[in-house]
């Protein structure tokens, strides 16, 4: 998945450039043997179950609906992204350069919708928590924001659609200006870790400051659930611990580019290190649905009235029958 091909046989920068490639091969197989599977399940459960239940739904249920379509698109790009070779050659299964571009900007999207999704309900937590009955951060408008999140990650990415399309006319002078992948890289550095970053701490301080202050019992019972507050830290921390190798990668990219040569050696331990960098940011798809579907206080119960309604449906219930 990893090539070495570039090394001098015989040489210690080779064998150890062997030794990586198999366990980053290793940890890929890891990955689709058990995180893949277990990612497509708790996602498609997270969706399904609170859309069956969309009376019930709050605000961070949105936000982790929202993640968890997200994780399913990444998922779809780890299979087949980890299935071949992770280059945009795609000598093994002999794809075009197009599909790579089409994966590209899949991966930058759900990327960008989930990173958003966090900081944003990072924010609107703390909207909840400052101001519990003024419904600023409601599931309606919530539902609107998930929209645009959407819609924005699309425009966000457009600059690697740019990429596709001057790949197909190569000889227009404009596409030879913009195809550019450090500027890319640099952008996506730019809105899809630093902006989060910063608004999230912003968000974590105000928290705290509002955690800290005594408040009456009647605003205390508007406010959201104390499990929401563990599911916002889960989501926080395991977002930042996972993307932010891959963005640091992006990062050494462009500066290595801009700033000084980079060697063969060099090249080939930066591919493999991103190589693991994306490994661990498709784990995000897995990890974020497995937290909340154990920290959610409700997320059993609502997954049991879901499985008795579909029993029911095939096997009839006596309640619906005595109901009559």
């Amino acid at each position: 998945m990893w090539s070495c091909s570039d090394a001098e046989d015989h040489s210690s920068e080779t064998q150890l450039c062997l030794d990586l490639r198999l366990v980053l091969s290793v940890l890929s197989i890891t990955y689709l043997v058990i995180c893949f599977p277990f990612s497509v399940c708790y996602n498609s459960l997270l969706v399904l179950v609170n859309l069956y239940n969309k009376a019930s739904m709050t605000m961070p249920d949105v936000y982790f609906v929202n993640m968890a379509v997200a994780g399913l698109v990444l998922s779809a790009v780890a299979l087949v992204q980890l299935l071949g070779p992770d280059n945009p050659q795609w000598t093994i299964w002999d794809f075009n350069q197009e599909v790579y571009i089409t994966l590209l900007i899949l991966f930058n999207i759900s990327a960008l919708v989930s990173m958003y999704s966090t900081t944003l309900l990072s924010l609107d937590y703390y909207i909840e928590q400052a101001l519990p009955r003024t419904y600023m951060s409601s599931v309606y408008n919530t539902k609107h924001i998930c929209g645009f999140i959407w819609g924005g990650a699309v425009l966000t990415s457009f600059s690697s659609l740019l990429l596709y399309v001057c790949s197909r006319v190569p000889k227009v002078v404009e596409c030879s200006r913009i195809q550019n992948k450090e500027v890319a890289d640099a952008i996506m550095v730019f809105i899809g870790f630093l902006v989060p970053a910063l608004a999230v701490l912003y968000a974590m301080v105000l928290i705290l400051r509002v955690r800290r202050q005594p408040t009456p019992l009647d605003q205390d019972s508007a406010r959201l659930d104390p499990s929401a507050y563990r599911l916002l830290l889960g989501a926080v921390c395991a977002h930042f611990a996972l993307w932010t190798p891959y963005y640091m990668m992006l990062l050494v990219h462009v500066a290595s580019q801009s700033l000084w040569p980079v060697t063969a050696a060099q090249f080939r331990g930066y591919h493999l290190a991103k190589g693991l960098a994306k490994l661990l940011a498709y784990s995000c798809s897995f990890v974020v649905p497995l937290l909340y579907t154990y920290t959610h206080r409700d997320f059993t119960d609502k997954l049991r009235r879901l499985v008795r309604r579909l029993s029911c449906r095939t096997k009839g219930c006596p309640e619906q029958h005595s109901g009559v």
